[in-house]
């Protein structure tokens, strides 16, 4: 995918007119690219109208406006952009209970290390997710990850035919999940897979 451009975002005057409506596209555009994998772990597949959304979000409410902080955004932002053949998802660990995070926190402990999370397609065929580094050390996790998949030429031609089930899969330490992709994130993820 193309990285953003400051020429790709909106002036703070022109995107505030607009911001309902922009927001409400990727509202509805993130429905089709949200899954959760079991009750605390939710996967949200980025692509560039939704990471070109969260720049424009991030510039409005820190009421940035120099070019070089604008250009900070996007490079945190673009870091995210799935590369070619490959998907980027934020995946987050959704605690709210919390009397409780810290124990669920201590069990997700090295979910970031390993073969933990993984698209699944038919039988045999598996993607794990490769996780951005930063995020956990040895005493504390973050409830916020970034992870890539790179799924083989012979998934991605699974995606598209559905009568092959395509799952996404947690197990790691006491969470194990899974969750069947509906055709409509699989619709998704051909369109960043292009």
């Amino acid at each position: 995918m193309n990285l953003l451009a400051p020429h790709d975002l909106l002036p703070a005057a022109e995107y505030e007119q607009q911001r309902e409506q922009f927001r409400s596209q990727i509202i509805a555009l993130k429905q089709r690219r949200r899954i959760s994998i079991g009750p605390l772990i939710t996967l949200v597949f980025e692509n560039r109208e939704t990471l070109r959304f969260q720049t424009q979000e991030m510039i409005r409410v820190e009421h940035i406006l120099e070019p070089h902080r604008v250009q900070e955004e996007l490079d945190v932002y673009n870091a995210l952009m799935p590369g070619c053949g490959e998907l980027s998802a934020t995946l987050l660990i959704e605690i709210t209970e919390e009397d409780r995070m810290k124990d669920w926190l201590d069990v997700f402990m090295g979910l970031d290390h390993g073969d933990t999370v993984a698209i699944r397609a038919g039988t045999d065929e598996q993607a794990f997710g490769l996780f951005e580094g930063g995020h956990s050390h040895e005493t504390k996790i973050s409830a916020v990850h970034f992870v890539r998949f790179r799924p083989a030429a012979s998934m991605t031609a699974a995606f598209a035919d559905l009568h092959v089930p395509v799952t996404l899969a947690v197990h790691h330490h006491e969470y194990h999940a899974e969750a069947p992709v509906p055709g409509s994130m699989r619709e998704e993820w051909l369109k960043d897979l292009r």
